[in-house]
Order: C-alpha cells, then structure tokens, then sequence
C-alpha cells in the first residue's frame, strides 16, 4: 500500500472540499474537486459544478497552464477514461505534462473502473489511489451505489414531535418543525435527483415538492434551482387531479402507475406529467422496479422519499431505505396523532435497530441521521 505524506493529505483534503462545492449541481454526474501541486505550492484547482461541463481536472488544468507540467494531480475520484459529454480527463493530464496523479478512490462506473489509473501509468504517469478514500467515498454515496448495484441512495425524510407523531388525528399538520428544520428539508431536496412521495400526500396536502431559492439560505441558490429534482408520484389508481399544484411547476413530474387506464390519463398529460406503468406488488407500484427504473433510465443518484406513513412504512418494511433523516421538534402531539410510520411490528425480534450517524440541533428541533441495520432474510 502506498505510503502518503502529510502533504498529500492536506492537498486531498482541500480537493474534497472544492468538490463539495458542487453538492447540489452536478447529478448525474459525481461530484469532484482537483488539486494540482508543482513543488509545494498549488498551481491549480478546480471542480465538478455540472453535467456537461467542465470537469474538476479540466478546470484545474485550465488554471494551472503551463505550470500543470511536472506538477501532481490530487483528484478525489479516479480519472475518467472514456469519451462522454466531454474528452476522457486521463488524456487531458498526460498532454498537459502532469507527473503524478494521486485519486482518492477507484471509479465504481463500469466504464472506467480502473482504467483511467491504467492509462496514466502506460503514459509514464505516477498513478497512485486510496488516499481518504472514506471521505472521497462520503461525497457520492449515491452515484457509488447506482454503479455498483444499479439502485440508487434512498433518504427517508421524516418528521414529527417527540412522541413520535407527525399530524393530529384530523390531519392538522402545519407546522410541527421549524424554519430552520424546513431549510434543512430544501437543501436534501436540493442535493437529490428525484423526490419520491404517494399520491395520499398530494391529495391531503397539495404539494409541490419543489427546491425553492428563497428558503435554501444559500449564496448559489438561484443557480441551484435551475434544476429541480425529478417529482415522482405514486400513483396506483392516477387519482391525481390535473389540476394539482405539483402539475404546475418547473421541471418534471412523473405519475407512476400500474397499469389501469382511467378517464383522466388525457388530462393529466394536458396539464403536464408523464405517466409511468410499473408492476404491481399486493396491488401497488413494486418499489424495487421503481428504484431500478429511476436508476437506469433516468439517471438518479440519490431519491428523497418524502411522503405518509403507509409508503414510509413500505420502504423500511422492504428493506429500500439506506437512511433516515428525522426531525423531531419539542413537542408532545398525544396518542390520537399519527405516527411517523406503518410498520406492523408486533415481536420484540422483529425491531429494526437504527445506527446514528448524525445527531444535531437544528434551530429548536433535533435532527438525526440514521441508517438502518435490517436483517438477512431467511
């Protein structure tokens, strides 16, 4: 294993956090940052901002010149190889004279999967990988799960008071958290490529299921909305009216159905959805062809699931959701609420344990990350 000096940290390190930076802009794409180093000092940087652009080596070398020659390469993902939007970045480091090529981790995409690392060392390039690998890994679970396993990564967004209720028995839910726990809510939305909910959702509450500018508390997000995660609704029976406020925003909404063919499938592509026949499972869209199908055909890397307790129930019950983001605001809703979700669990064996992987106040609410430890099936 190649040993790594401090300095090769600190260069990686600060490749990681240029390639934050394009948290919530790059999708499909993995979000990258590179350094570029000639006798100690940086000569160069750049990062991933979006699909079709530039990528972080190009950016880099583009700041760097003349100076890219004899410099090394700090890049937190292996060194595309292939032609896509753009020319294979492993190319464009050998022309520009680069010595050595230090990544941050191996590319888990089929297409390249190690072979940029092999170009640059056919060319006489010092190619080394695995330095904070477990941070470089950290900024694109999901585009590192669709590679691998053709899913993507699912966050189950949930929120409700300290008794574990999310509306009153009537349905009176607004609002249990707040505003900064709802700033929190725009930017998992705004970081994913599609937000998932169930047409129950879209019937009590209207939503939109947007990312908007104004609630992101961020520099950068008038160019953050841009793009609006894809909006899928589960939608058995296509009881969404045309006239929902989803319908009527930017971006796409795709109503996903299971086959039956009611009276207003004319108006709902009118007023602008796409329609989507899957399988059904016990008489509801199958939630394992959903995730394949946003995978494979549209490219998502990661899916927010936010939605009632029956289809956050579903997800955990079926072993879909990789982790859950829960609000909790510091309040008591009573045993008349509604729960945060459908799970009928009636054995102590059969609970599900919660690893924390988070845990912070956010304004005057408490927000956990959570990654569930689900059980082999037998």
């Amino acid at each position: 294993m190649t040993a790594f000096s401090i300095q090769d940290r600190e260069f990686m390190a600060r490749a990681i956090r240029l390639a934050r930076r394009g948290l919530y802009t790059t999708a499909p794409n993995p979000r990258v940052g590179c350094v570029l180093v000639k006798d100690g000092l940086i000569v160069g940087e750049g990062f991933h901002l979006r699909a079709g652009e530039g990528h972080a080596e190009v950016n880099a070398l583009r700041h760097a010149g003349e100076q890219a020659r004899g410099a090394t390469a700090y890049v937190t993902l292996e060194p595309c190889s292939h032609h896509g939007r753009t020319p294979p970045c492993a190319e464009g480091l050998i022309r520009a004279g680069v010595a050595r090529v230090v990544a941050g981790m191996v590319d888990p995409n089929p297409q390249v999967a190690g072979r940029g690392m092999k170009l640059l060392a056919e060319a006489a390039v010092v190619a080394e990988h695995g330095l904070l690998e477990a941070q470089a890994r950290e900024l694109n679970p999901g585009f590192i799960k669709r590679m691998e396993q053709g899913m993507p990564l699912v966050t189950l967004k949930l929120a409700g008071s300290l008794d574990g209720r999310t509306a009153m028995r009537s349905g009176e839910s607004q609002w249990i958290t707040g505003p900064q726990a709802r700033r929190q809510v725009q930017r998992l939305r705004a970081r994913s490529c599609a937000i998932i909910s169930g047409v129950e959702s879209i019937l009590q509450d209207d939503s939109a299921l947007t990312v908007r500018e104004t609630e992101l508390g961020l520099d950068n997000a008038a160019e953050i909305v841009c793009r609006q995660p894809l909006r899928v609704v589960l939608d058995s029976r296509l009881r969404t009216p045309p006239d929902a406020n989803i319908l009527k925003q930017a971006g796409r909404t795709l109503l996903v159905h299971v086959g039956e063919r009611p009276g207003n499938e004319q108006a709902l592509k009118l007023a602008g959805a796409e329609l989507l026949a899957l399988p059904a499972l016990d008489g509801r869209v199958d939630l394992s062809a959903l995730l394949r199908y946003l995978a494979q055909h549209e490219q998502c890397n990661e899916v927010l699931v936010e939605t009632g307790a029956t289809l956050a129930g579903a997800f955990v019950e079926q072993q879909l959701a990789d982790r859950l983001v829960l609000f909790m605001a510091p309040t008591l809703m009573g045993s008349d609420g509604r729960p945060l979700l459908e799970l009928p669990l009636t054995r102590m064996a059969q609970q599900i344990p919660l690893k924390v992987l988070d845990c912070r106040q956010v304004g005057g609410d408490l927000c956990f990350t959570l990654q569930p430890k689900y059980r082999e099936a037998d």
